[in-house]
């Protein structure tokens, strides 16, 4: 489903990020992205959401190489992915139903199918009957359960997630994990970069370690 192959990332200004780096995931598979601050972690998701390229090596999702995507076919491919942020980034002055729907809105469905996926994207999160809401009326594990529900409302094959429970309590974060093995059972392949090694320890999904832009272990 997604495949690094020695996949490499150079800045100008810090020189190497990634070095030869090599996984692969499948499709419905659960991973962990670990390791120290600054070793690359944010880089790989970059790399795959397309919001970076890489220098060396290729990226493969669904057999399709993303180094050789054209500029113009970005935003149909990153139609596969479901993003999850730490910081959540919901629109605070746009209700929690806006916020669910503009993934939809951009990509351009209609008003009937729109408020359809929102409402069965609101509902697998537990937060049907708060769409017209805004975030600040929200708890800390509400909006992010919501920016969940805006990753998956346009059926993503893969959700990347950056340090989606850093800001939760451990009860909090266990409920986050909970709704990532639910879209797993139903084939939605998801890689999780997190630093809470007890978090990782409970789970028991794979673990791939990076040290200094260097995959160690997998």
């Amino acid at each position: 489903m997604l495949v690094f192959d020695q996949v490499g990332k150079r800045y100008p200004d810090v020189g190497d990020v990634l070095s030869d780096v090599s996984f692969h995931l499948q499709r419905g598979e659960i991973a962990f992205l670990t390791g120290h601050s600054g070793a690359g972690k944010s880089t790989v998701l970059k790399l795959i959401a397309l919001i970076e390229r890489c220098s060396r090596g290729q990226i493969l999702l669904e057999e399709r190489n993303l180094n050789r995507l054209e500029e113009h076919h970005i935003p149909y491919v990153r139609r596969k992915l479901g993003l999850i942020f730490q910081d959540y980034k919901l629109l605070q002055d746009r209700t929690i139903f806006d916020n669910v729907a503009l993934p939809l809105v951009i990509s351009g469905y209609g008003h009937q199918e729109i408020a359809r996926r929102v409402r069965a994207s609101l509902d697998k999160v537990g937060l049907l009957g708060k769409e017209r809401k805004y975030p600040l009326g929200l708890s800390a594990g509400e909006q992010q359960r919501v920016a969940i529900a805006r990753a998956v409302v346009n059926k993503p094959a893969l959700i990347l997630a950056d340090e989606p429970t850093g800001s939760l309590d451990p009860e909090l974060a266990a409920e986050v994990m909970y709704l990532f093995e639910q879209f797993q059972q139903v084939g939605v392949t998801v890689l999780i970069a997190t630093h809470d090694i007890a978090l990782i320890t409970q789970m028991g999904h794979r673990v791939l370690k990076l040290d200094h832009g260097q995959l160690i272990a997998s």
